[in-house]
């Protein structure tokens, strides 16, 4: 059977940066008020799984249905045991994505090992094509590094993949209410520093989120939005984005608020979301991992990827929709095309 799982692994919780709308919450409010409930994230969990529980657990990987993982976090490329586990998944037969903010691949050695290690894909997140949006929108706790960090470390990564085909570079965008134009603006910024591919998604905040009226679209920002997401894939520059289907999926999540329903639902199915204390979940929706029952519930720890994904039901219309859905698009049936090795390659 062909391998077909994709794992979004959130392989350790502390970030150097503090963005205010980001899924772990942030220090400042958790410093007072620590989460407690099941599936919630933080930057100052104490919890994460110990290096040999990881490391044991990705040994496992090899005959499995894992066909890739994308290592997230927190900042994976921080936690100096990340290029080992990368070794253990690639040396798995594995796809392997690492999603970070861009300020570790200044660092020389770790883009020359990723470049060694033969990582398919690494996506950094880039908010805007404006130095100080970007660094409001995602401000580095010691003040140290930015905008041009990021974008330093994309350049430093290009250049040490220089002739050869991996990995593929793409750039990430959070888009806000107020600042549509990022989708186009961003998109000529990519490929001016020739990256390879591109995915601009809509901000995911709970309904109580303090920055929710403020950064959530409404459906009055519709076609705003749509335009610009039209002029994207009229003149995509060269970038590599995700499928056609994207759009509508965006413009159809930005038109209502955690409503509806995910024809043809993967989660579950064919992705699994992992966070950094082992627990694996359907998918990264808080929606989702609030209906999980306590009997389904699983966890890495002293587990066998060869058993733990080897029942799965087929996809499956799921109820319980949320803008995180739609973020979950790019990293399965598009991932493919993004990484496409052809037309945008530079």
């Amino acid at each position: 059977m062909p391998r077909d799982v994709t794992l979004l692994w959130g392989l350790r919780s502390p970030c150097a940066f503090a963005c205010p709308h980001c899924y772990f919450g942030t220090i400042e409010e958790h410093k007072d008020n620590p989460p407690g409930q099941a599936g919630v994230l933080s930057h100052l969990s104490r919890t994460d799984l110990s290096a040999e529980a990881v490391t044991a657990f990705a040994r496992t990987l090899a005959g499995s249905d894992v066909e890739r993982v994308v290592i997230a976090g927190g900042e994976p490329l921080d936690w100096p045991g990340t290029l080992g586990v990368i070794s253990l998944i690639k040396d798995a037969g594995c796809q392997v994505v690492i999603a970070t903010n861009g300020v570790p691949l200044t660092r020389p050695h770790v883009a020359e090992r990723l470049v060694d290690l033969g990582v398919d894909g690494v996506s950094v997140s880039l908010d805007s094509a404006d130095a100080d949006t970007n660094d409001r929108m995602r401000p580095s706790r010691s003040g140290r590094f930015g905008y041009h960090d990021v974008l330093d470390g994309i350049k430093t990564l290009l250049r040490v993949r220089a002739g050869r085909a991996a990995p593929r570079v793409g750039i990430y965008t959070v888009v806000t209410r107020s600042r549509p134009q990022e989708i186009t603006e961003v998109a000529r910024l990519a490929a001016d520093l020739g990256v390879d591919y591109y995915v601009p998604q809509p901000i995911s905040l709970a309904p109580d989120h303090k920055l929710f009226h403020q950064m959530s679209h409404t459906s009055g920002d519709v076609a705003d939005v749509s335009e610009q997401l039209d002029r994207l894939y009229s003149d995509p520059h060269g970038l590599n984005l995700p499928d056609p289907s994207y759009v509508q999926r965006f413009v159809a999540a930005i038109s209502t608020h955690d409503s509806g329903h995910v024809p043809d639902c993967f989660g579950g199915a064919r992705l699994f979301f992992i966070q950094p204390d082992g627990s694996v979940w359907d998918c990264p929706s808080d929606r989702r991992i609030a209906a999980t029952t306590s009997e389904r519930r699983s966890t890495i720890r002293d587990g066998d990827a060869r058993t733990l994904f080897a029942t799965r039901p087929k996809c499956t219309d799921c109820s319980l929709f949320s803008r995180d859905c739609v973020n979950m698009w790019p990293l399965v049936p598009s991932m493919p095309q993004l990484l496409l090795n052809e037309g945008a390659a530079r």
